[in-house]
């Protein structure tokens, strides 16, 4: 929502709308721009809001032949998977191992000729030529190696497989059982207690990596310490993790509202933890999204959701991880009370793919092409930053983001664009309501004598009861003050 507010505030080009009219236009913008942050709040369950821009509602409504793109370090990564399976039309699907950006240049490697792939299925869906799209396998997916985890890979070791029939008829379920003694193929019992600290969640990832920097989840050692751990046995042989494994569990819950997130790891012999999937579930939702309830205090309940889904190859050697946590900041915002859960049963069931070629590709992509490179100057650097700062004593946890896109000026017409934004998350590990969220950002442009800057500053924090959030944006014009608003809401919470 401060992205947002940030983007909006932008002029218009005065070129392009009229030098004596920008102005105006800019202020009435400004004068009317909602802070998001209280209209997505106003819809904490799934209602009519958020259901009508959702494709899964009516599948059927979609006509056209689809050709769905996506990466694995993307945060729509299921939609591929979902589209291919349920649309009537003709529909395919290419997962890369890639952030959110187009796949000719997104990171990491190994980009494709994602233009001559587009050109191919339009050439053929658009004008009529043949270019036997239509047969092409239903999905291509890079899987990926299991490689020693950092917050960013320029590349990611792989291979290209192919399925040409989605849902795959190459895929077993291995199902796992959480018992006292790991993961185990047969059942057992379990008595563990999931409470882990407000500060779980320092190692996960940015949701939407964007910034081909350190945005990817870390080593996962200091969060597999804050969760309940069930390990495998050492893997005799390579495992391809290939679709969207499932947990079912057994437990009760001490507060009316409590969260569960779910890491599957990879644990490597050198010691690293590394993150394959994850899940997470607010388990007022347990039965609906739309109508949640709120948990009886000491009541046994039964959960089965997905994780999201993968395409990784666990080596032999390798052993498995499952990581239960009810707690994950900054990647989701806690529960109102300190809430405990109880494990009493439960399984993973891990899609496996298998397959008679080992370590070939099963495709191969045209090279990527692009654009000639924009031309344009470098009035500031871009630049990234991610640091972490625990105190010693109270065990605050801070997380602290400072990322700056640079500034830029076309050298063909002269307009400047820049910006950059700062975020800061903090919370106490023993206080679901000491986490607050401080985000700024700040854009520039324009052209000579016509030069602006927007910046906005927001804040969230919350008690048991209540969200409350503030926000200020300010303009400038050449320097001079040209408009300033400020925002303060606060919205109950209502099982979240």
């Amino acid at each position: 929502s401060t992205q947002m507010l940030s983007y909006s505030s932008r002029p218009p080009d005065p070129q392009l709308v009229g030098d004596q009219n920008w102005l105006e236009m800019w202020r009435h913008r400004l004068e009317n721009l909602p802070h998001l942050w209280a209209v997505w709040h106003s819809h904490q369950h799934r209602d009519e809001f958020w259901a009508h821009g959702s494709v899964c509602e009516d599948y059927s409504k979609i006509k056209a032949a689809v050709l769905s793109i996506n990466g694995w370090h993307d945060g729509y990564r299921n939609t591929v998977s979902h589209l291919v399976t349920n649309l009537e039309t003709t529909a395919k699907g290419i997962i890369g191992p890639w952030i959110h950006k187009y796949p000719h240049y997104a990171g990491p490697k190994p980009a494709i000729g994602y233009l001559q792939e587009a050109k191919r299925w339009w050439d053929k869906w658009l004008k009529g030529i043949e270019t036997d799209v239509e047969n092409d396998p239903d999905m291509r997916i890079w899987l990926m190696d299991s490689v020693t985890p950092k917050r960013w890979h320029d590349e990611r070791p792989g291979r290209w497989i192919i399925e040409p029939t989605w849902p795959s008829r190459s895929l077993r379920e291995m199902t796992l059982h959480l018992t006292n003694d790991g993961l185990s193929q047969t059942p057992g019992s379990i008595n563990s207690e999931v409470s882990s600290p407000q500060n779980c969640g320092t190692a996960s990832g940015e949701y939407f990596p964007f910034a081909f920097s350190d945005e990817f989840p870390d080593e996962q050692s200091a969060d597999n310490d804050k969760s309940v751990c069930f390990d495998s046995e050492v893997l005799p042989e390579k495992l391809d993790i290939f679709g969207g494994p499932k947990v079912r569990l057994r437990l009760s819950a001490s507060k009316p509202c409590a969260t569960i997130c779910i890491r599957l790891c990879d644990q490597r012999p050198d010691g690293t933890s590394a993150f394959i999937t994850y899940g997470v579930l607010n388990l007022a939702h347990r039965i609906s999204h739309s109508s949640p309830q709120p948990l009886s205090p000491g009541e046994v309940f039964e959960i089965e959701f997905p994780l999201d889904q993968i395409a990784y190859r666990i080596p032999a050697g390798h052993r498995l991880r499952v990581a239960i946590s009810n707690a994950y900041w900054p990647f989701i915002w806690p529960s109102p009370e300190t809430a405990n859960l109880t494990l009493l049963d439960g399984s993973i069931s891990i899609p496996i793919r298998v397959s008679d070629v080992e370590e070939n590709n099963e495709w191969a992509f045209d090279e990527p092409l692009g654009s000639p490179p924009w031309d344009h100057s470098v009035l500031r650097p871009s630049s990234y930053s991610r640091r972490l700062e625990i105190d010693e004593k109270t065990g605050e946890t801070v997380h602290l983001i400072d990322c700056d896109s640079g500034e830029n000026i076309d050298n063909a017409h002269g307009l400047v664009s820049g910006s950059w934004t700062r975020e800061r998350c903090t919370i106490s590990p023993d206080d679901p309501t000491s986490a607050v969220s401080e985000i700024s950002w700040e854009q520039t442009g324009g052209r000579e004598e016509q030069i602006w800057r927007t910046e906005v500053h927001a804040k969230m924090w919350c008690d048991k009861d209540t969200f409350y959030s503030t926000a200020t944006l300010k303009c400038w014009l050449n320097g001079d003050h040209f408009f300033e608003r400020d925002y303060r809401e606060s919205i109950t919470r209502n099982l979240v």
